[in-house]
Formats: structure tokens, sequence, C-alpha cells
């Protein structure tokens, strides 16, 4: 068992140093250095690696990073939700999202066209443009058959854009799935309403969905799991590793709190208690906020996986 040490600053100090000295300053500051430890166990030891994060995550700057940890091989199989696809496809076709303020004027801003997200800002001419957008590629996608899971979906709307910084994008071209089950939970859901109702015979088969999300992994192989926030898109990965024997390596980064019952609060050992997690996982639960949080987690074990020739940039 470690001691607490006190936390010094040093000339050009590396993240493994800054690492180091994190995890003995306690509280949250351990369990990212735990994170991180469990996140460089995971891919040394060949794990399936599930991904899942909510939609303001992609609003935000890390959408780029999640596109580059798919580059990087860092994940093998996404879970998301409908708002991360559209805000995706929006920045891939050049649409800039400013950085407002918590404590913004709702009311004005919404007399200008703009939607907060936290202190982000979407304009409603990015959900213009991308109605635009959207109808043609799915005529695209019409042209070639009428029926398609949702991960069949985002994979050929991922290879019709040209962003490398774009998430569909790196999961078409590394074939990592992306499953959406709420896939009609905003505005593409209306979308595709409007297209269905041009094109009687175009089908999404979000059951069949499920099916693949089965198949992404085995009971045999090991299997891990990164969940930034909560809600479906966790919930839809652990259900698909718990048929399969359940994860071997768990990571939940959240704000919400154990206290409320819910999904997106519920802990690494609560899991347990229904076989989502194996009684002798190296599993984590960190508190806080993810666009903080993750990157330095993530950013010590890509460090430590370079040192050691597993991930090349």
């Amino acid at each position: 068992m470690a001691n607490v040490a006190d936390f010094r600053w040093k000339k050009d100090m590396k993240l493994h140093c800054f690492g180091s000295s994190l995890g003995t300053i306690g509280f949250q500051g351990t369990e990212i250095r735990n994170a991180s430890n469990v996140i460089v166990k995971m891919r040394t030891e060949g794990a399936k690696i599930f991904l899942t994060f909510t939609s303001n995550m992609a609003t935000s700057g890390l959408r780029g990073f999640f596109a580059q940890l798919i580059d990087l091989k860092m994940a093998d199989v996404i879970v998301t939700t409908v708002g991360g696809i559209e805000e995706d496809i929006m920045k891939a076709n050049g649409e800039k999202f400013p950085i407002g303020s918590f404590y913004s004027d709702d009311n004005a801003l919404y007399e200008k066209g703009n939607n907060r997200v936290g202190n982000l800002l979407v304009e409603n001419k990015s959900y213009e443009k991308f109605e635009d957008m959207i109808e043609p590629m799915l005529e695209k996608l019409y042209a070639k058959k009428q029926r398609y899971t949702v991960s069949e979906l985002l994979y050929e709307l991922g290879l019709q854009l040209n962003d490398k910084n774009s998430i569909l994008y790196q999961a078409s071209h590394h074939n990592v799935p992306i499953f959406c089950p709420a896939i009609t939970d905003g505005a593409f859901g209306f979308h595709l309403y409007s297209f269905s109702l041009k094109h009687k015979d175009f089908i999404v088969d979000v059951v069949g969905d499920f099916s693949r999300l089965l198949s992404a992994s085995t009971y045999d192989e090991k299997k891990g799991l990164i969940s930034l926030g909560g809600g479906v898109s966790k919930h839809h990965a652990i259900l698909g590793t718990l048929i399969n024997g359940g994860l071997d390596y768990a990571i939940y980064m959240t704000t919400a709190h154990y206290t409320s019952g819910s999904m997106s609060g519920a802990t690494t050992q609560e899991a347990k208690s229904w076989g989502k997690i194996k009684d002798d996982a190296d599993a984590v639960t960190v508190i806080g906020d993810v666009s903080v949080f993750f990157p330095l987690a993530m950013c010590m074990a890509l460090e430590e996986l370079s040192k050691r020739g597993v991930v090349k940039v």
C-alpha cells in the first residue's frame, strides 16, 4: 500500500512522471492513474476494446482524439449516441462550434439561432447544412441497397467523408464498427424518417444490428470497456459483452453519482452484481469531467504503450 506523497512540479516534467505523482496525491488523482494502468493492460494483453461515449463529447474537441485513437488501434468497437454522429459529419464538412459560456442568456441565444451544450454553441445553420448534405449521402446508400443495419449505414457514411479527424471516417477506414442503438433520437432520426417517406422500401434495421454487436466479441477472448459518460451507449456495450461472459477490464468515467441508481452513475463494483464485469476484472471508476480526465489518463497510457513499442505513431 502506497503512502500519500506531496506533489512537486519539476522542470521538463514528462507525462509518466506526472502520472506517477498524480497517483500518490489521493482522491481522483489515484483513480486516473489506475485507469491509465488498466488501459495499458487491456491493450498489451490483447483485449477487444469497446469505447463508448455520449454525443456531447463529440461536440467537444474530444471528437478528433477519438478519431486518432481509432487510427492508433486503441478502439475495436464504438458505441455512441446519434448527436455525436450528426456533429461528426457537421465538423467533417467544415462546421465550427464556438465556445461560449455556461452562464449565457439562453433566451438571447435562442433568438440568435444558437443552441447551447454546456459552454459550447451549435448554430441552427449547422443543422440546416446537415440537412442539405445528409439526403444526397443517403441517396448514394439507397442506390446500393435498400436495407442496412445501423452500423452498416454508419460505415457507408464514413466512406463518403474526407476528414481524418472524423470518427466515422477513421472507423470506416479501419473497419471499426460504430453502434448507435438510439439512431432516431436526434435530427438524423427526422431525416431518416423523411427519407423513408420518399423511399418506402428503405429500412434501417436496429434489431439486426444487435446481432452484429453480440458477434463483435466472443466468450473466449478478453474484453475491455472504456465508458465515457453513461446512458444507452454505456449499457449497450455492457449488454453485448455480458452475453459473452462479461468484461475482463473496465473503466467508467462519469460525473453522475452512484446514489441515483442510474446507469450513468453505476460503478464498476455495482456491475459485478449483474455479472457485467468479472469478479477478478481490473476495473476502475473515475468521477469527474471526462473532457479533462480522459485525455489525461489516455495520454499517460499512450506514452507508456509507445515506450513499449505496442503503439506506433
